[in-house]
């Protein structure tokens, strides 16, 4: 199914790093579209070569990717970034507590490589979500400017006996960080012959489920298809501009958690609590919950409903609340927006709530939902809570919150494996994969390892 291979990526020096008693931590960031401006200017004020100056490049209009590439090629002539040796997978593991604080921590385990780029209706690359031009489009000019892929994606392999744990634990250490927000990242390399032919053979028996980057893995495959064409009679056999680099990590892990992105709904011209409470019966059990109820309650009806049948809570900015639990007679396939969808994803939490309460019940189009016009998604629902109920000012109350359960891994797959896509932000996997670990070029006349 998918083909993968190792990285022969550049990487930051690490020793100019210890020389200048800083380290990896200070010279890599976040995903470019969790960056807002205050924290942009936090990360380029930690080291003069942090990465952010190059995912997030300074200047106006296109000038700035052309600034982006002046100073990608500025530090691979200082030596900041040198390429490595010899083709290797990079371990990386993330020890985290979950969002909130609450729990036992975690670590989630995978590594860097490549994979090789095919369109996404071929079925071994699957996607979960629609993408958008505006970011697809910023992020071509960037692989445009630099000929290089600077961002990973993330990938779940299926892997439920662990075959590959051994191979991946061959690793040898290079580097060890903390970033401000608590998580533990460990940086480690494979480069035995061996283990690295075990992890390809063994990845190569599934499909690939996007889990986070599908803006990233079109925008290279469209940068591919146009390199392909422009050199792709004299490219390499096994050309790097054929492969995008991306995080893997086994998707039958049990330390693999997903956490909900809420649903908190604002600015509509009208709105009344007890209207959507009857207007969702069409399709759920309503059950009143306590006035006042705490996020910890709530959560906890919406979690022990789960386990039997689909279910939210919705929260009003009065403290009232209520569980909806979907009728186990409910006509899903004969609704007039649901019933135009398989089975696999109507069933789902979100689906349910996006085209059977979003935009039945409340009227928030699938352009508007897109367009996020009346949703913020927020993580933290006890701050949500609080928010709503007007503890963090009326410009953060809006008018309803709906909490979620996590969306499993599982079910994810099922209607990726079906064709479908699910609603916006169905899914959060955190930690966030850093950005500056490994940096794979795309110049067509170098080959990647076979």
């Amino acid at each position: 199914m998918a083909e993968i291979a190792p990285l022969t990526p550049l990487r930051y020096d690490l020793s100019r790093l210890a020389r200048l008693e800083t380290g990896l931590g200070s010279v890599v960031a976040p995903p470019y579209d969790v960056i807002d401006n205050a924290q942009r200017a936090e990360l380029a004020a930690r080291d003069p070569h942090n990465v952010v100056k190059l995912i997030l490049p300074e200047g106006e209009g296109d000038a700035k990717y052309a600034h982006a590439a002046d100073l990608f090629a500025a530090w691979r002539k200082d030596g900041v970034l040198a390429r490595d040796d010899k083709p290797a997978f990079y371990r990386y593991d993330q020890t985290f507590a979950p969002p909130g604080g609450k729990g036992a921590k975690i670590t989630r385990r995978g590594f860097l490589g490549l994979v090789k780029l095919v369109p996404t209706d071929k079925g071994i690359v699957l996607p979960h979500e629609r993408t958008l031009s505006g970011p697809k489009e910023d992020r071509l000019k960037l692989f445009r400017a630099t000929r290089t892929n600077l961002s990973p994606g993330f990938m779940l392999y299926r892997d439920p006996a662990r075959a590959l744990d051994g191979a991946l634990a061959t690793a040898t250490e290079l580097a060890s960080f903390d970033t401000p927000d608590g998580v533990h990242h460990a940086l480690a390399k494979i480069d035995d012959p061996e283990a690295i032919r075990t992890i390809v053979e063994g990845v190569a028996k599934s499909s690939l489920l996007i889990a986070d980057g599908h803006h990233r893995y079109e925008t290279a495959l469209r940068y591919s298809q146009e390199t392909e064409a422009a050199h792709g009679a004299t490219a390499a056999a096994r050309a790097e501009h054929r492969y995008f680099m991306v995080f893997f990590t086994n998707g039958d892990d049990p330390d693999l958690v997903v956490f909900p992105t809420h649903r908190h709904i604002h600015s509509l011209p009208s709105f009344d609590f007890a209207s959507l409470l009857e207007g969702a019966k069409t399709l759920f059990d309503v059950t009143l919950l306590p006035p006042g109820a705490s996020a910890d309650v709530l959560t906890q009806a919406l979690a022990d409903s789960g386990k039997t049948r689909p279910s939210l809570v919705a929260c009003a900015g009065d403290g009232r609340a209520a569980l909806f639990a979907l009728k186990p007679s409910a006509d899903l396939a004969g609704h007039p927006v649901l019933g135009k969808k398989p089975e696999v994803l109507r069933r789902t939490d979100v689906a349910l709530l996006h085209m059977g309460i979003l935009e039945p019940v409340l009227g928030i189009t699938p352009e508007a939902q897109a367009a996020k016009t009346n949703i913020w998604y927020p993580q933290d629902a006890t701050r949500t809570l609080h928010d709503l109920r007007g503890g963090g000012g009326a410009d953060k109350a809006g008018q309803v919150l709906f909490l979620m359960n996590a969306t499993p891994v599982a079910q994810v797959r099922s209607v990726a494996e079906a064709g479908e896509v699910m609603p916006q932000k169905s899914t959060f996997f955190y930690p966030k994969v850093m950005t500056g670990l490994a940096i794979h070029t795309l110049e067509p006349e170098r080959n990647v390892a076979g």
